[in-house]
Order: structure tokens, then sequence, then C-alpha cells
């Protein structure tokens, strides 16, 4: 366990930086959107300075995981569709269609119709 020194703890707090020691820390998870990063029986410190917080971590078993990625599929609002079928003239089916290829972003959709409706007149 780390220990910081009397004078250094001084000087931190005179510059206004806090810092106390999370106790009982059992594991640390860090995701990302591709791995996982477990760190077991770290020392936390949880740093305020400035307003700001952050975290120290220290020490501990580190491991590293690459995570699976499952995909979710977008689920399409039936009110969402009708509205671009209803804006653009097309078909539900196709403004669903057009509303997963544009992640369910209704204004994308619409222009992306409105796009593809001019490029074949």
């Amino acid at each position: 366990m780390f220990r910081m020194n009397r004078d250094m703890r001084r000087m931190l707090e005179k510059m206004g930086v806090e810092i106390e020691e999370l106790q009982n820390v059992k594991e640390v998870i860090i995701r990302t959107d591709k791995e996982e990063y477990l760190i077991k029986k770290p020392t936390v410190n949880l740093v305020k300075m400035q307003g700001a917080l952050s975290f120290e971590i220290m020490g501990g078993e580190f491991t590293k995981n690459q995570l699976e990625m499952k995909e979710v599929p977008l689920e399409i609002k039936e009110d969402d569709a009708l509205l671009v079928a209803r804006e653009t003239g097309v078909s539900k089916e196709e403004a669903e269609k057009v509303l997963r290829e544009s992640n369910g972003d209704i204004a994308l959709a619409i222009l992306k119709i409105q796009e593809r409706k001019s490029n074949n007149a």
C-alpha cells in the first residue's frame, strides 16, 4: 500500500489538492468498446483538484480480455417509420429500411430518400 509522506501531503494540500484513499476496493474494471481491463486488489486514491475528480489506480493483479461484440438489432418505432413514409411518399417498409441504414435518425432517413429520388429522376 502506498503511503504519502507528511511533507508531500502538506505541499499538495497548500496547492488545493485533496487525496483520499478508497478503502476495501476489491477490483476495478475498465471497459472499452473492444477490451476489458480487470485490476484485482488495487490501491485506489480519489484525487480532488480545482473542482475536478480523478481516480489514481495502483498495483494489483492485472488482466486484459477481448470483448465479444454482440450486435443488437435497432428497433424502429412504427410512428417513426410512418412519419418518414408520409414525408417522403415511400412505403412504410422502405422507410423502415432507410431508418435502419440511418441508425434511427429520422431527418437523415428523409434526406437519404429525397436524395435517392432526385438521383433517379
